[in-house]
């Protein structure tokens, strides 16, 4: 007959496990990376983006400004959506071949905490409303 002792025991390890499989996974450079890269998407960092031709070594294409990078390997393309004002965005699409690369740099040094994480929630998506802000 199993003991509640033992049934205890046996919920909490298995609470624990899926918790300490997780942060086994996730060293400081992950995480540093990861927060880096979040802090970039929300437009907080200022990047410059440089696409090079190799063949000829020409710069194609540089933009610099708060921007959020994705690059869609699918359809060979790099997308960029810059802020360039509180509120206001472009989106830049540039095709990329065999022949050409891209860098992209962080300009502004950025604090963030190794440890610290947080999620973040477009309320548009979640609830069918309009927000109206009362000064």
């Amino acid at each position: 007959m199993i003991k509640r002792k033992h049934i205890i025991s046996l919920l909490v390890a298995v609470a624990i496990l899926p918790t300490s499989v997780l942060l086994t996974g996730c060293d400081e450079a992950s995480n540093v990376s990861y927060n880096l890269s979040q802090e970039a998407d929300n437009f907080n960092v200022m990047r410059q983006v440089t696409v090079i031709d190799c063949i000829n070594g020409d710069t194609l294409f540089q933009l610099v400004g708060r921007s959020s990078i994705y690059a869609d390997t699918e359809d060979g393309q790099l997308e960029i959506v810059t802020e360039y004002e509180k509120g206001k965005y472009k989106k830049q699409i540039i095709g990329l071949s065999d022949n050409t690369t891209y860098i992209v740099e962080d300009l502004e040094l950025t604090d963030v905490n190794e440890y610290r994480y947080e999620i973040n929630f477009n309320p548009k998506m979640w609830i069918p409303t309009t927000a109206v802000s009362i000064d």
